[in-house]
């Protein structure tokens, strides 16, 4: 059957980078408008000019270098990060010197913090660290005397890239443990629709294998012990399974990666499926049927889940109570739901028996019946008095969820 692979992205990081770009273009004209409006008052105007110039082509054609994290390399990091020193430390030479003491912006102005929170967005609070503290000290060299408004702008700096660099690393930490989870109910989901089909088919073959060899005898006998030996394992290994490791982007600007294989829904192109079509192949001399005298129209996926549910419990009642046991099957159909039940007349499922068998990988009730309900966004309960028999009833809503609940993982993308 045709399958195909359904990858989702999930990323919180990229709305930094998008915001980062923004707050380069805003503080590079901030500090140009600045200049414009105070460059009478500089002592040499022409080599703020230059500096100028210079930021305002690196901003403009450096603006895809800060779409993400693949293209933000260390070495536009670092020189990205040596032009806004070179402007704090050119400051001294362009402008007043009174200006200077007075605690007047740099030439990069605030534009200098873009360049410590790429630094801090790329590698984390460490890199936010370090590139906070070579401004720092270039602060410190251009006014010369630590006073207390440039101790002030240092520390703010320093501050809030280590906790933007910090939030970042939790960021991620928090999309490859979303990615995993994610991936591992994916996995899961998978492993319980094989186990299903497992159960209602060679599973089910072992078994009578292995009861009809042990009544012939002889050779049989022989064929149905291994039989049963293979039922066991292939009952361990479904229920156990294999969960795939989880894959993270390489990239991780694009965010953590989730692989789930998906299987296409087979939907009838005529449209519904009546249901009583389905169930009629159940009933027979020992099974009886009764359904609404209109057609009971679900979805195709919804329709056939639910006829091999009632499949399974059938099989449950010829396995448990004995191949000539009477069972009946109600369907009704409501506005929003079917409700069908099957109800047998054997000696009722002891209490805990249930559970003892989902440990010893008998899962026919858990997966093939329950299983099948729950991916359908419906119910399966079972109802069992000893010496009254056992009652399974089945509800499944109109509007199938096993869409919705494929489509939930890719709401984190």
């Amino acid at each position: 059957m045709a399958r195909r692979e359904r990858v989702m992205r999930m990323s919180v990081e990229q709305p930094l980078w998008r915001a980062l770009a923004g707050y380069r273009v805003l503080t590079m004209v901030y500090a140009i408008g600045f200049f414009v409006t105070a460059h009478s008052g500089f002592a040499r105007p022409w080599l703020a000019v230059a500096y100028y110039a210079v930021l305002f082509v690196w901003t403009l054609a450096t603006l895809p270098k800060v779409a993400g994290a693949a293209s933000c390399t260390k070495r536009f990091l670092t020189a990205d990060l040596t032009i806004a020193l070179t402007g704090i430390l050119l400051t001294p030479f362009a402008d007043a010197h009174e200006r200077v003491m007075n605690g007047g912006p740099t030439l990069p102005s605030i534009w200098t913090a873009g360049s410590v929170l790429a630094f801090a967005i790329k590698g984390g609070w460490r890199w936010a660290a370090v590139a906070s503290t070579l401004v720092a000290v270039a602060n410190l060299v251009e006014r010369g005397t630590p006073a207390r408004d440039t101790v002030h702008n240092v520390v703010l700096v320093w501050v809030a890239s280590i906790a933007i660099g910090y939030v970042v690393e939790v960021a991620r930490a928090s999309e490859r443990t979303l990615a995993r989870a994610l991936e591992i109910e994916a996995a899961t989901r998978e492993r319980e629709r094989l186990a299903r089909d497992i159960h209602d088919s060679v599973l089910q073959v072992l078994a009578m294998v292995q009861r009809r060899g042990a009544v012939i005898g002889g050779e049989a006998a022989e064929l149905g012990r291994m039989a049963g030996e293979q039922e066991v394992a292939l009952r361990t290994l479904v229920s156990g399974g294999l969960v795939p490791v989880s894959r993270v982007s390489e990239d991780t600007a694009e965010g953590a990666v989730v692989r789930a294989v998906e299987e296409p829904e087979r939907d009838d192109p005529d449209g519904p499926v009546d249901l009583r079509a389905l169930l009629a192949p159940y009933a027979g001399s020992l099974v009886n049927l009764a359904e609404p005298g209109a057609p009971v129209l679900l979805a195709p996926l919804a329709a056939r889940e639910l006829a091999a549910a009632v499949g399974a419990a059938l099989d449950n009642v010829r396995r448990h109570v004995g191949e000539q046991a009477r069972a009946w099957i109600l369907v009704e159909d409501e506005p929003d739901e079917v409700f069908v039940t099957v109800r047998d007349e054997g000696p009722g499922i002891p209490e805990g028996r249930l559970s003892e068998a989902e440990g010893e990988g008998r899962l026919g009730v858990a997966l093939s019946i329950r299983g099948r309900l729950r991916d359908l966004g419906g119910t399966a309960e079972l109802i069992s008095v000893p010496g009254q028999g056992t009652e399974v009833e089945l509800k499944a809503p109109k509007k199938t969820g096993s869409t919705t609940a494929r489509g939930k993982a890719a709401d984190h993308g």
